[in-house]
């Protein structure tokens, strides 16, 4: 399982987490890898399908030595769920070095903690197992699609080819994603959120206004997309095992390092985002 998510992230058809675990955002991964490749979509792992995922010869893990960088990272101990609390930090950072370490190679931290149950992540000079998902993509977006039912995005180069695709979690009837097509203005790295419960929807007991720093542990993760429609965007998340499987408040939620890609191929005030 470990080997096929690694090979379809490659292929930039995004399994979400790479967990090593059979699930629905696997199988839609398959059925998107299918639907490029002209093979018939049934979203099962199928001699097909592993057929042409292994025209790419690569393994699937590599070895990472840890760094005084990544030891010395901005941490926080914790991350506080309500919003009130969490505005009081300058940073909304990992919790420490395996989690950062987890997201920046795509993974589950159980799967990489599993992988090196010797490694305390503690100590630089450390050598890890890590997932090698490759090289980010260079196609530049002229379109992008979120299926809405389905809970995924894909997105798709001037020639109308399928360049990217990802699992996505969308908003729900309460908090619904936009309706139509409307432009891409541009993508913000580690951007603030400005919570406003009249706009948009109340968390928990809080009432007013608050603005939450950036970090990739905030609500909206390490990146923003931003829409031509006021308050919506696509954006990362602080809960990558969480994409595709709860409702969003009308946003697009991707995991952090997803987003992070899509953001690399947009054109600003060129790119289209359809909701279907």
């Amino acid at each position: 399982m470990v080997h096929v998510q690694v090979l379809l992230d490659r292929a930039h058809v995004s399994p979400g987490v790479i967990d090593g675990r059979l699930g629905d955002n696997l199988t839609k991964a398959v059925q998107a890898f299918e639907e490029a490749r002209g093979l018939p979509v049934d979203g099962e792992i199928d001699a097909d399908v592993w057929k042409a995922l292994s025209a790419d010869q690569g393994k699937a893990t590599k070895t990472y030595e840890i760094t005084q960088a990544d030891i010395d990272g901005k941490y926080v101990e914790t991350v506080p769920k309500d919003y009130a609390k969490l505005a009081r930090l300058k940073w909304i950072g990992f919790r420490g070095p395996a989690e950062m370490l987890a997201e920046r190679f795509h993974m589950d931290e159980r799967l990489l903690r599993a992988l090196n149950p010797k490694v305390s992540f503690k100590s630089a000079g450390e050598t890890i197992l890590v997932a090698d998902v490759g090289a980010a993509p260079t196609a530049k977006v002229a379109k992008i699609v979120v299926e809405k039912k389905k809970g995924d995005l894909r997105a798709f180069d001037d020639a109308g080819k399928l360049v990217f695709v990802a699992p996505a979690t969308v908003g729900s009837s309460d908090t619904p994603s936009p309706e139509g097509t409307m432009k891409v203005n541009g993508a913000f790295p580690n951007p603030y959120y400005k919570y406003d419960p009249k706009k948009n929807f109340q968390q928990g007991r809080n009432t007013r206004k608050l603005l939450l720093k950036p970090g990739p542990n905030g609500p909206v993760g390490s990146m923003w997309i931003d829409l031509a429609k006021p308050t919506y965007g696509i954006h990362g998340t602080p809960e990558p095992n969480d994409i595709s499987k709860t409702n969003s408040h009308g946003c697009v939620r991707l995991t952090n390092w997803d987003a992070a890609e899509l953001a690399s191929m947009i054109q600003p005030k060129r790119t289209m985002v359809e909701f279907r």
